[in-house]
């Protein structure tokens, strides 16, 4: 009995004792009760380690591109961002998504893998103007100029780079939760709340864990225009270029991996909590992931990258070239951002002379 000794108690911390009386484990501090084996068995998990393991032991078939297909290329740099771009042989022009620079510098391709698979565009950029427009629509403090002056500088189809992990992942996830029961008799208001410690354990597969790959664009916006649908995926092929340009990736597969372990944790997390249920509250109290497997292909996604400009400054917005899913920043106007304040303020003070007179009748 020497080591129940030393068990803590799950809700207060206090060093848990055998009570004989019961026959069960019991905290001096707060009373509550355990059974031996629920106690045994809460500290082993508690035991289980803290940290995240992403051991990632495979890079998948990434392969170079073939003198031939070289041929049938172009790479462009952009002097002002740096950004790399790619197009087929026939690409009479290009303009940075990033940064809406026009004077590409075309150079020979060199350092870059090529893709496993794409995902063809769905969407023309007659849709894409139009989503634009309709993204204009309700946003009340928009400058007027802008909309009715607006043009659109730039509007292309770019493919933007994305890894794709496949991985098994074995999480561990421990839970605080409470029931609370609540009464009332003729002279008081009782409630009762019992506390529990959930575990879960569990395994999933991922499949193309998707992580893009540009540095130079948004997270934000990247995270935003998801999901694609990998039902349209195809195996690469140069010919579905044409017409478009693709943005070079500027982070690696190995770069990337820790982002990929924490969006296959946050999925594991969200499953995980699907069975967590009937209880007042519930409240994680330890999450660890391990990750295992770590095979990575490389594929295109299609876009839509409108830039346009707005007083010298440049305002770029991003369709899924598949969905039409839109994202971006607006401008707002200060005149009608301080008309609206004003408006609403004065609203509430008429409503609260209203309340303050309708008082003093009443009084």
């Amino acid at each position: 009995m020497a080591d129940i000794k030393e068990y803590k108690c799950p809700n207060c911390g206090g060093a848990v004792k055998f009570d004989s009386s019961t026959q069960n484990m019991k905290c001096p501090y707060c009373d509550t009760e355990f059974e031996i084996e629920a106690l045994e068995e809460y500290q082993k998990q508690i035991l289980v380690p803290e940290k995240d393991s992403f051991n990632w032991d495979g890079k998948g078939n990434l392969q170079e591109w073939e003198v031939d297909e070289l041929n049938n290329l172009t790479q462009g740099s952009c002097p002002s961002c740096g950004s790399e771009l790619l197009g087929d042989k026939n690409t009479a022009a290009m303009v940075c998504p990033n940064c809406g620079n026009s004077q590409i510098v075309v150079k020979q391709l060199t350092g870059l893998l090529k893709p496993d698979y794409i995902i063809p565009y769905k969407l023309d950029k007659k849709t894409a103007t139009e989503a634009l427009k309709n993204f204009y629509k309700g946003k009340k403090l928009l400058p007027d100029s802008f909309t009715k002056e607006n043009r659109i500088n730039s509007i292309q189809g770019v493919y933007l780079p994305f890894w794709l992990y496949d991985a098994k992942a074995k999480g561990h996830i421990r839970y605080k939760a409470t029931k609370t029961k609540t009464w009332s008799d003729a002279n008081y208001n009782y409630t009762k709340t019992d506390h529990y410690s959930i575990i879960r354990d569990g395994n999933l597969a991922f499949e193309k864990v998707p992580v893009d790959g540009s540095e130079k664009m948004d997270d934000s916006y990247m995270d935003a225009i998801e999901p694609f649908n990998y039902a349209d995926i195809k195996d690469f092929q140069t010919a579905y270029l044409s017409g478009y340009i693709a943005e070079k990736y500027d982070v690696d597969a190995d770069n990337c991996k820790e982002r990929a372990g924490q969006r296959i944790k946050k999925t594991l997390e969200t499953e995980f909590a699907r069975s967590v249920s009937g209880y007042s509250s519930a409240a994680v109290e330890s999450s660890t992931v391990d990750v295992e497997g770590g095979k990575v292909s490389y594929s295109l996604f299609p876009t839509w990258i409108l830039n346009t400009k707005y007083k010298n400054e440049n305002y770029m917005f991003l369709m899924n070239g598949q969905s039409g899913r839109l994202v971006g920043k607006l401008p707002s106007d200060p005149g009608k951002i301080w008309k609206y304040r004003l408006m609403y303020t004065g609203i509430l003070g008429v409503i609260f002379t209203l309340i303050i007179q309708a008082l003093r009748i009443f009084l």
